[in-house]
């Protein structure tokens, strides 16, 4: 399968920065999905040691990346990137596959998956 994930340069910068931080090299990104926010959806992104045999894995940047079988269709083509501001940084999900997103952006509902939705 091709790779679900696009992730940038400047966020896998800031990726490895935060694996350096937390003692975490070596480690695994897993980006996943999962029920919740206001619009029924949530992002999850974060640092795993093991790999299971329903995770996709691809690597890009140097860094390995898990997307587990039930996101997989729900993030294909989502581009992972980081921004740096006046305010300070933050990453930004562009996910192709959104038809509806919450003001906070890191929820979000698909055509075919609503999740479960909750109140703000």
């Amino acid at each position: 399968m091709a790779d679900v994930i696009i992730l940038t340069e400047a966020a896998a910068f800031q990726i490895k920065d935060m694996m350096r931080e937390n003692g975490e090299e070596g480690a695994y990104l897993r980006v996943g999905v999962k029920g919740g926010g206001c619009s029924g959806l949530s992002y999850g992104m974060g640092f795993d040691h093991e790999r299971h045999d329903n995770d996709h894995e691809f690597e890009q940047h140097g860094i390995k990346i898990l997307v587990d079988k039930e996101s997989a269709p729900i993030l294909q083509g989502t581009v992972i990137d980081y921004k740096q501001s006046l305010m300070g940084g933050g990453f930004t999900i562009n996910n192709p596959n959104a038809i509806a997103t919450c003001g906070c952006g890191s929820s979000f509902r698909t055509a075919t998956n609503t999740g479960t939705p909750e109140q703000c």
